[in-house]
């Protein structure tokens, strides 16, 4: 048979798996696994008897110290106290107990003698879960350890004790283990290497997504090393000269706890992630999902601080109101802090309303502190400078509501804990404060009573909403040629001043954006509706296509124009329209039967140019909340090519 303290490679290591765990043959591995065949009659109560067992073993550690008179605390922990409700409840598991006991006693000391004692105690466990084999027989360990410790203690006080202490061979026990006493220290050390490897053990198995196979190896191992402390214990006890060496059992546990350790912490964080992702998705409350994201239970600070008082706020205060969450780091531009301010303001005044700013500093600093104070952290709730939020909130947003750095992000929740929109930002950007409270039925309200022109553009002309109100034409243009833009100005003028025009009492406005900053805001504006948009939904609506051929003159620099009515785009063009002003004389007749949007499309789908038959080119900032996988052209309805350009986030002579 195979070595069972070989390490050997079988194949290649799992992906799921710790491949770092001191590995066994393919024989001895299979013979394992085949013994596992658990039961759902065979129920433990594993924390409750390891709680027991862990008890036992200390207590009889700090008994052998004392009368060894060793320095305390080289036992496996420190005594646990408090353990009166368990111990009075539990059952033991008796039968288990002795079979076990029955495989280990009187054992020689090779390694091939304990391996397979150890698939012995496998097969009898079978019906056992990994963690309970474990446990049973670490428990077993501590009963004959506990007994002659229990009895060295209380044999001079209790004749029955003394008794049994004579059966037991205790009275000369601690002299012979004094004479060992290098022993005992290995043995000590051992056993508390063994009861870290199990709860470490208890702990994965707790989670849904641990590595079985890894696991079932660590269970072997460490019955295996039980195995073998029993065998150097029942020489110590009876001071035979042979030895069972424990360093290889050792040097085997730690790296199993090493491993074990790690693949906890991974395994936790993917289980965290994935209740937070549950919870979140499929919300229930308000407060159950801002505690999955804020609280950390490894920290026992409260999260939350109330900017106005600076004292801790329960999550529990905010059951029953809509909640922003304002994920942001300390370098937040001049332009949106003065556009957050109104919304800052506004939730101060409506008591349903309430925001939450998570601040994003690697490293807190007295002139950070300062600067957070400035920017307005009194007026909200705010997570504590000193507070780490869990590592599976960070993850979710920097994956799923995809947070940068440079960029502030602002999640709406509503009173039930849904997700109204991942991130507001770009709304108000767009519609500032008008938006709030930021949800998909709001965006649309303003849409269809602004349209694209009246939440883009109203910075250009400040009569822009009233002449959409009024239901009045409206010519938006601009470009980089700016004598197109003349051309485009004086045709525009001839149309409105045309006696035909002015019969029918159709009116006419005309609004060219020439100034730099302007047109800025204006672009800027129609990227952050796109974002705002693309976040909802991937299929394409009226607005969204409006907004990317505007884009698409933009990226190619070309000339546009848009003619609207009230809040509806009419056509979006470039030379083609201002061929249409031009040519004015050739179809104003058709304006004796037709009204003139009807006229206007009909002539300019007679003379479209070539020029403004262009395909979309589109760029999409990474930190929107919902990147479609494919785009259609709206124009050649093709899908279009994908590409990842970088860009930084410094502007030019800034």
């Amino acid at each position: 048979m195979a070595s069972y303290m070989a390490l050997v490679s079988s194949g290649q290591p799992n992906a799921d798996s710790l491949s770092l765990l001191p590995t066994l043959s393919a024989e001895i591995l299979t013979q394992i696994l085949t013994t596992h065949a658990p039961s759902d009659i065979e129920k433990l109560d594993v924390e409750s008897l390891f709680s027991i067992v862990n008890d036992v073993l200390n207590r009889a550690t700090m008994t052998v110290d004392t009368v060894l008179q060793l320095q305390p605390g080289t036992g496996p922990h420190e005594a646990t106290e408090h353990l009166e409700d368990k111990s009075q409840s539990f059952i033991p598991p008796l039968c288990a107990f002795k079979q076990i006991s029955c495989e280990m006693q009187c054992k020689g000391p090779r390694e091939k003698i304990a391996g397979e004692t150890t698939l012995s105690i496998l097969k009898k466990l079978s019906s056992y879960s990994w963690d309970a084999k474990a446990v049973l027989t670490l428990a077993t360990l501590a009963l004959d350890y506990g007994e002659f410790c229990l009895l060295a203690k209380t044999q001079s006080s209790d004749q029955l004790a003394k008794s049994m202490g004579t059966l037991k061979g205790v009275p000369v026990l601690f002299e012979r283990l004094k004479k060992h006493s290098q022993a005992v220290d290995d043995l000590k050390k051992v056993i508390k290497a063994t009861v870290e490897v199990i709860k470490c053990i208890i702990d994965l198995t707790k989670l849904s997504n641990y590595a079985k196979k890894d696991v079932a190896v660590a269970v072997y191992w460490a019955i295996e090393t039980i195995v073998a402390s029993t065998t150097q214990l029942c020489y110590l006890i009876t001071d035979e000269e042979k030895k069972q060496e424990l360093r290889p059992y050792a040097d085997n546990l730690s790296v199993i706890l090493t491993n074990l350790k790690k693949e906890k912490a991974q395994k936790k964080e993917e289980e965290d992630y994935r209740k937070l992702k549950e919870i979140v998705n499929t919300p229930k409350d308000l407060v159950e999902v801002l505690e999955i994201i804020l609280i950390d239970p490894t920290n026992k600070m409260p999260p939350l601080i109330d900017g106005s008082t600076e004292k801790p706020v329960e999550i529990n205060s905010l059951k029953g109101k809509s909640v922003f969450l304002f994920i942001s780091g300390l370098h937040i531009s001049s332009d949106d802090i003065s556009i957050l301010e109104p919304f800052i303001d506004k939730t101060q005044k409506e008591e349903q309303y309430r925001i939450i700013w998570i601040p994003f500093v690697k490293q807190w600093t007295e002139d950070l502190k300062k600067k957070f104070k400035t920017l307005g952290s009194s007026k909200m709730l705010y997570v504590a400078m000193d507070y780490s939020l869990p590592i599976s909130t960070n993850r979710y947003i920097n994956q799923k509501w995809n947070f940068k750095f440079n960029e502030p992000l602002i999640v709406a929740f509503n009173q039930q804990g849904k997700v109204e929109c991942k991130n507001a930002i770009h709304m108000i950007r767009v519609c500032r404060v008008e938006a709030f409270p930021f949800t998909r039925a709001r965006e649309e309200t303003l849409l269809m009573e602004k349209g694209l022109i009246g939440v883009t553009a109203t910075h250009v002309v400040s009569q822009i909403e009233n002449w959409i109100k009024e239901k009045k034409y409206i010519f938006l243009y601009g470009g980089q040629d700016n004598e197109w833009i003349q051309n485009f100005t004086r045709s525009a003028k001839v149309l409105v001043d045309d006696p035909m025009i002015k019969e029918k009492g159709i009116s006419i406005e005309s609004v060219p954006i020439q100034d730099d900053n302007i047109l800025k805001r204006f672009w800027n504006r129609i990227k952050n509706l796109f974002t705002s948009r693309a976040q909802r939904e991937t299929k394409m609506d009226s607005v969204k296509l409006h907004i990317e051929k505007l884009i698409s003159y933009k990226k190619k620099k070309k000339e546009w124009a848009v003619l609207s009515q009230g809040s509806s785009i009419i056509v979006i063009s470039g030379k083609t329209m201002l061929k249409v002003l031009v040519e004015f004389g050739s179809w104003k007749q058709s304006l004796k039967e037709k009204d003139f949007q009807s006229a206007f499309i009909e002539y300019h789908n007679k003379v479209l140019v070539p020029d403004d038959q262009i395909c979309h080119h589109m760029k999409i900032p990474y930190n929107t909340a919902k990147i479609p996988e494919t785009m259609e052209c709206s124009h050649c309805h093709r899908i279009m090519d994908t590409y990842i350009s970088f860009k930084c986030c410094h502007k030019d002579g800034a």
